[in-house]
């Protein structure tokens, strides 16, 4: 995630910034742009960059501190590029925040490799949506969770995993080494652009050779996978052992990880770390390019592993858990490069 910079005071700024702390400034980040602006009133709820430029009005969620995304004058719609997603939402206003901070990270990466993601009114049969699902209480008592998942563009998010206790009580319960409502999004997601760039772009027989026969019985891969777990020396294979169910699930976990590591190392060449160690050489990484802006995988993939190694030594010395406990065998970097290339745009 990129460092911004406040244009009035030349403070800092980050991502998720409402206010400039050094100046008060008001903050909006433009998805045409892609900056995140200092801003002045003109009125009628309008608002103009200081440097200069189009002028915007805030998403109507910046109403209940939700959003602080802007939407270009002229837009016809309420709600910024992210928003208008958006079908069912929480009542929980804190669940609902947190969700957006998530999916506001989501639609960075989409933005920053100009992915498609028509909603609803562009497509009405397959656009992208959200409906933050809600647990429920049947009259009888009976407890009903709800579901996390994707059907031909609805993404279903539980709502409920926005709470740290509760997705940490599933992720416990679930043997998973990493849970996040980030992961979620980007893991959900991965089902829609599969969708969108291999079954509807032509793909398919490409993305077989790399990831397996899709037309594999789902339901049946669902079953096994719960009733037998993953397939022996599933590592060297799958990025994760949720991937090794069902080709379409390895995709989306596939790309899920391009995003993870491509948005962290863009969050590395801002703060210029570089790391080098003295007892193994071997063990260097400088990220002094932009990783959204690299075709290569090969060498994003050269800059994390040394990194996630350091970053995972931090958090143990914390006595947290690994941050990044996967491993990028050859397949799985081969899986990686195939997603990489993908949506950067590039043949496949």
């Amino acid at each position: 995630m990129k460092l911004f910079t406040c244009a009035q005071c030349g403070n800092t700024l980050f991502f998720h910034n409402r206010a400039c702390v050094s100046c008060g400034a008001r903050l909006g980040f433009s998805p045409n742009s892609r900056d995140l602006h200092a801003l002045t009133p003109e009125g009628d709820d309008r608002w103009q960059p200081v440097s200069g430029g189009e002028t915007y009005r805030f998403c109507a969620n910046a109403a209940t501190d939700v959003c602080n995304w802007l939407v270009p004058e002229g837009d016809g719609s309420a709600y910024c590029r992210a928003c208008r997603h958006n079908r069912l939402i929480p009542n929980d206003l804190d669940q609902f925040r947190r969700i957006i901070d998530a999916q506001h990270r989501l639609f960075y990466a989409f933005l920053k490799w100009d992915l498609p993601a028509p909603d609803r009114n562009e497509d009405p049969d397959s656009g992208l949506v959200f409906d933050y699902l809600e647990d429920a209480q049947a009259p009888d008592g009976t407890f009903h969770s709800a579901m996390t998942g994707h059907d031909e563009g609805v993404i279903s998010i539980r709502a409920a995993e926005a709470d740290d206790a509760v997705r940490e009580s599933v992720r416990s319960q679930m043997g998973e080494p990493y849970r996040t409502l980030l992961g979620h999004f980007r893991h959900e997601c991965g089902h829609f652009i599969w969708n969108r760039l291999v079954r509807d772009a032509g793909k398919l027989a490409a993305c077989r050779v790399v990831f397996g026969d899709d037309e594999a019985d789902y339901q049946a891969s669902i079953e096994r996978h719960y009733a037998e777990g993953p397939p022996p020396f599933w590592a060297d294979s799958y990025i994760s052992a949720y991937a090794s169910m069902h080709p379409w699930e390895d995709f989306a976990e596939t790309f899920a990880h391009v995003l993870h590591i491509t948005d962290a190392l863009e969050t590395a060449h801002y703060y210029g770390m570089t790391i080098k160690t003295k007892a193994d050489e071997g063990v260097a990484a400088e990220v002094d390019f932009k990783p959204y802006r690299v075709t290569d995988f090969d060498r994003l993939a050269e800059a994390w592993v040394p990194l996630s190694l350091a970053i995972n030594s931090i958090h143990t010395a914390m006595g947290e858990r690994p941050l990044y406990p996967f491993i990028l065998t050859p397949t799985v970097r081969n899986k990686l490069t195939f997603v990489h290339r993908l949506i950067t745009n590039q043949a496949v």
